[in-house]
């Protein structure tokens, strides 16, 4: 697996602020939004061009001047107005390429990252968190730039062009837009800012309101059990009044802000209208009757293009927040490091541990403390022992999930740290204890990542695993639909079947983790014989916690605190009277 080639978005996100972030990410896409803003300049200019048209009209009408005028400003805004449809599918053609483009880029950089992010950090990051990054936080800079590059942009042209035209028009009228402009602005963008802070108080209820309702409806089963409806109805009737008060609140500051804005909004437009009526009665300042309509325009122009660019405060700060995310991600350090490392193309299987210590981040204890094995080629090592002595540590040191904190583990007299384990795991098969199953058929399942894989193949490897007996009996055999993780399985089957996918690698070192643990009785017995057969010239670890699984074995290791306190054989450890032993006696009791 390589680093996508030439992607700058790694180098970029480091320590820069999110603001020139978007920038550099957008650099390579500068031409189409260049091209996207002089088409959207184009399909924008009848709104702030139509005041001065409206104003040439009128005074044409006032001053009686020649008819064929009133007719060519008729044709000319005409015109101005129907090109606004083929420049506003080129606007949004250029600027979706190029915001598009970005999306795609940003959700690969990430995808690509998280396959080179260790499992270790996979494993104290939620799962649910780096999907919204991918997902929601890419999503959230994509609509930050269209909604800028739509309503910032708009907003600007607007108000840039207004302040222009009447700088031309009329000059006189400015000092009046300067200094009542900003007075709206501020009383209505103040208003806004109380207004989002109850909306931000509503959208808390709703979050706690879906919190109970999803714990009420997965407690159903418990609620209903124990004859708790009647709690469950009132634990989650109190978030519905809380609800209803916050709604009912933020439904009334929604009425004031919007009737007190529009007031306020009307007036200083009436003021603005009846100070250039005035300006234009008395002659105290050069107005003619068209620009009094035309400046009355302008002024609402000015004031809903800079609360447009205020209300855009929200989706930029939640973007840019989205930018910083993402950095979480495309800076972390956590990253296995494969790239110029040696390329592994055959394996036998040793593995040795040289005094290998691993201690989890944060832990004061280490859960592998100095242990030494030596596991030749083809010897299958089962390891048992309590919760947390150090089993499953053992197992991802072997896979390379993690890497010592001292000492070093070798393959083949290779040591890990030396080589691809990219390539080196194409000739490890781990059966986990919890099965991951993919919703889609059985055969894709058992074959994935192996695209050249023959069905008959695939049939070997169930039938090793004894997992046909159940497949026949399916309406569409191997091709069978197994919904989302094996739902449609039971545990037994969906354990068999990730057994049949590790058979049909043909792996050199298998890894059991608790293989046989969903597994009943009946089916433990079914599997032993595929397992036997499976582990022939094969490295192979088994972790159980079921000792009845691990007689046969060529050793076992009985692990605590994070050690291994004795090895041998069943017979050598039973005859030890050691913890091995008293494992054996607690399961025959609980048994």
């Amino acid at each position: 697996m390589s680093q996508i080639p030439n992607d700058p978005l790694e180098r970029k996100y480091r320590g820069e602020s999110p603001v020139r972030t978007l920038f550099e990410l957008f650099a390579p896409e500068k031409r189409n939004i260049g091209i996207s803003a002089v088409f959207y300049l184009l399909k924008q200019s009848p709104a702030w061009l139509f005041p001065l048209v409206t104003a040439n009209m009128i005074d044409i009408v006032v001053y009686r001047k020649p008819l064929w005028q009133l007719f060519a400003n008729a044709i000319f805004i005409g015109l101005l107005t129907f090109q606004n449809w083929p420049n506003h599918v080129l606007f949004v053609k250029y600027l979706s390429r190029a915001n598009r483009t970005i999306e795609i880029k940003l959700r690969s950089a990430l995808a690509a990252r998280l396959q080179q992010l260790t499992i270790s950090y996979h494993l104290r990051t939620s799962a649910g968190m780096l999907q919204t990054k991918v997902l929601r936080d890419v999503e959230n800079i994509q609509q930050m730039i269209a909604h800028l590059g739509e309503g910032g942009w708009g907003a600007i042209n607007m108000l840039v062009m207004s302040i222009v035209i009447t700088s031309f028009r009329a000059p006189q009228f400015l000092p009046f837009f300067f200094i009542v402009i900003p007075l709206v602005s501020v009383l209505i963008i103040k208003m806004r800012n109380s207004l989002n802070v109850k909306n931000q108080e509503f959208r808390e209820e709703i979050e706690v309101m879906s919190s109970r309702v999803n714990e009420m409806t997965t407690l159903l089963p418990i609620t209903r059990a124990h004859g708790l409806e009647d709690d469950a109805l009132r634990r989650v009737g109190e978030t519905f009044s809380k609800v209803r008060f916050a709604g009912t609140r933020l439904d009334l500051v929604n009425a004031n802000f919007g009737s007190l804005s529009w007031v306020i909004f009307q007036m200083a437009n009436f003021a603005c209208l009846t100070f250039a009526c005035w300006a234009s009665y008395t002659g105290a300042l050069t107005i003619t009757p068209g620009d009094v309509v035309m400046l009355s325009a302008y002024f609402t122009s000015i004031v809903n293009a800079i609360i447009a660019l205020t209300s855009l405060g929200a989706i930029i700060s939640r973007g840019l927040q989205s930018v910083r995310s993402l950095g979480e991600i495309l800076e972390s350090p956590d990253l296995e490091a494969n790239e110029g490392k040696m390329f592994v193309s055959e394996v036998s299987g040793e593995i040795i541990f040289h005094n290998v210590s691993y201690k989890y981040l944060g832990s004061d204890k280490a859960a592998v403390s100095n242990l030494d094995l030596t596991v030749p080629a083809g010897e299958t090592i089962a390891l048992v022992g309590s919760s947390g002595s150090g089993k499953s540590t053992l197992i991802n040191l072997v896979i390379g999930f993690v890497r010592p904190t001292s000492g070093y583990i070798s393959c083949d007299n290779a040591r890990l740290e030396s080589l691809d384990m990219r390539t080196l795991r194409k000739f490890i098969s781990v059966v986990p204890q919890e099965t991951v199953l993919f919703n889609a058929s059985i055969k894709d399942n058992i074959s994935y990542g192996l695209p050249d894989v023959t069905d008959e193949q695939i049939s070997n490897a169930l039938t090793m695993a004894n997992a046909h007996e159940f497949i026949d009996a399916m309406p569409e055999g191997i091709d069978t639909e197994i919904g989302e993780r094996g739902a449609s399985l039971s545990g037994g089957q969906r354990q068999r079947l990730a057994i049949a996918r590790a058979i049909i690698r043909d792996p050199k070192i298998l890894i059991l983790d608790e293989a046989t643990s969903a597994l009943d009785t009946e089916s433990e017995l079914l599997i032993q014989d595929a397992i036997s057969n499976l582990r022939k010239d094969r490295t192979t670890f088994i972790v159980a916690h079921r000792l009845s699984t691990v007689r046969d074995a060529d050793r076992i290791a009985v692990m605590e605190n994070g050690r291994i306190v004795e090895i041998g054989t069943h017979n050598q450890l039973l005859e030890q009277s050691g913890r091995y032993k008293e494992l054996i006696n607690t399961q025959n009791v609980l048994s």
